[in-house]
């Protein structure tokens, strides 16, 4: 039972005792524990006594005295985030050097370089920053011409950043990296004749496209036709000659010359169309030998 109930009371003093214990001695200010990216800042009378910016446990009673208890029931303790944060302004209204109404979008980090100045200079300073980021993208943006704004982004963020930094300094509260994510136009019924401008001009181009393709296929196919009647021509014109030599060859023979003339008669009589020969044997009157339409087919 000793043993039970001295387990018991430890675990309770473990439990309540110690977080309790650690919170008085917070609450005097005995110490206090800085995280990364983060400061303290201790105020008191209107004063500001104590700055701690350096991540760990540090006592306010070796810097401060017996000002250090007294923070927690007369002064304040300020915890300032020193993280980087980010932000988007979007659609920034702005007008091209053409009267084309645009809009820009911002996209910027910022971040706390001098805790006081925070605190004290200003009593917003994130959105005194976001006004001049989007007041100075509005003045040194608007009447560019619009093919410069639609390409050079990166000199439009550089001109954002160095108009606003200069102000920035004086809050605490600083412009990190800024950048022009996003340029498009704001009148619908504008983005609506691009449109349409585009398309027409794609299919302008499309149809010159094709004809360019139909007209490179009627010059090779002209070309190539040219060649072949010229082709045929000259077979045309050598054939006489040709015929006309083995003629002259095959004359030189009598008999050969009218074997084969026979030859050819007989070949064309044969290959007339309708043609139709009767034999008839030998001896035999012409009439009576046709008694009927009967009769054998040769061709």
């Amino acid at each position: 039972m000793i043993f039970l109930t001295t387990v018991g009371i430890t675990f309770a003093v473990c439990l309540f005792g110690v977080p309790l214990f650690l919170f008085l001695v917070r609450l005097l200010g005995v110490y206090v524990v800085v995280t990364e990216r983060q400061c303290v800042v201790f105020e008191l009378f209107g004063k500001v006594r104590l700055v701690e910016n350096q991540p760990g446990i540090h006592f306010p009673w070796l810097r401060m005295g017996l000002f250090a208890p007294l923070v927690s029931f007369f002064g304040k303790k300020r915890v300032v985030d020193l993280r980087l944060d980010q932000t988007y302004l979007r659609s920034q209204p702005v007008n091209s050097e053409e009267g084309a109404p645009m809009g820009i979008g911002v996209w910027c980090e910022m971040f706390v370089s001098d805790p006081l100045a925070y605190l004290y200079k200003n009593w917003d300073p994130v959105g005194s920053l976001r006004a001049n980021v989007s007041n100075a993208t509005v003045r040194c943006l608007s009447n560019m011409k619009l093919s410069e704004m639609l390409e050079t982004r990166h000199a439009m963020s550089q001109v954002v950043r160095e108009e606003v930094s200069l102000k920035s300094r004086e809050w605490g509260y600083m412009l990190g990296s800024t950048y022009i994510r996003k340029v498009h136009f704001r009148d619908l019924g504008m983005i609506q004749q691009i449109e349409q401008k585009v398309v027409n001009r794609l299919r302008q181009v499309t149809a010159a496209i094709q004809q360019d393709g139909t007209n490179r296929v009627n010059v090779i196919r002209s070309t190539a036709e040219r060649q072949a009647a010229v082709a045929f021509a000259q077979a045309a014109a050598t054939r006489p000659q040709i015929v006309g030599a083995a003629l002259s060859e095959i004359a030189k023979d009598a008999q050969i010359s009218d074997a084969l003339f026979e030859l050819l008669e007989t070949q064309n009589l044969l290959a007339a169309p309708g043609l139709e020969v009767s034999v008839l044997p030998k001896g035999t009157q012409l009439l009576a030998a046709i008694p009927s339409p009967a009769h054998v087919p040769i061709r």
